[in-house]
């Protein structure tokens, strides 16, 4: 649906396509790999509140609003008087395209910004998909258990995971290990090479803007 740090949208192919009717993302961000199955019953888990708020405006956005949002220039800023009349949601939303992969909304627009005329015409089309969707703002373990696809999509273990508003820092891994065992349906669990807190294997390889990384996976099926 949009831009945020650790989007799966290029490579949402390589993981399993979901067994369930339902697909519940206990760690949503952008939610790339549900959006791939819009169609289907999707629960969405987020703890930050700025990106959760954000899930709820699209889930009830019209497309006819969407059109309406501004394109930023080089040199403007989300902070200029003449964008007094976004709402924080929009000023989020628009943001997160102004410098793609970011983990928090931008202010102005980037030396890679997303933020164009095709992608807030795609934009519009999207909300229409998703307004049978369900957010949560809250922690993983907030959602009940259920049987579904899993996509469990964390902060990283390793280097990475840091960037999110509710990183890798003191967070739990052995905890949601147990957690993730006890879910009823499908498992999928996004990692990189680094993480060794369940038994990984190799997914993919992905060159980044500055480093080349391996995804790997833990999978099962109930």
């Amino acid at each position: 649906m949009f831009y945020y740090y650790g989007r799966k949208q290029k490579i949402f192919n390589k993981y399993p396509k979901p067994a369930f009717d339902t697909i519940v993302e206990p760690f949503a961000g952008s939610a790339a790999y549900s959006m791939n199955y819009f169609e289907k019953n999707v629960i969405l888990v987020e703890k930050d509140k700025k990106i959760a708020s954000l899930w709820s405006y699209l889930i009830s956005v019209e497309p006819k609003e969407i059109l309406e949002l501004p394109i930023l220039i080089k040199g403007q800023s989300l902070n200029d008087e003449e964008f007094n009349y976004l709402s924080e949601n929009q000023k989020s939303l628009i943001g997160l395209f102004l410098n793609p992969g970011s983990a928090q909304p931008k202010k102005s627009p980037g030396n890679f910004c997303a933020w164009t005329i095709e992608n807030r015409n795609r934009l519009s089309i999207d909300v229409t998909k998703v307004k049978h969707w369900t957010i949560i703002n809250g922690d993983y373990s907030d959602v009940p258990n259920q049987e579904a696809t899993w996509y469990i999509d964390p902060p990283y273990q390793g280097n990475g995971g840091q960037y999110y508003k509710h990183g890798n820092k003191d967070f739990d891994y052995p905890k949601l290990k147990n957690w993730i065992l006890e879910r009823q349906g499908e498992i999928i669990v996004c990692e990189n090479s680094e993480a060794d807190w369940m038994d990984f294997i190799p997914l993919v390889d992905i060159q980044g803007q500055k480093h080349k990384t391996k995804e790997v996976i833990y999978y099962q099926k109930k």
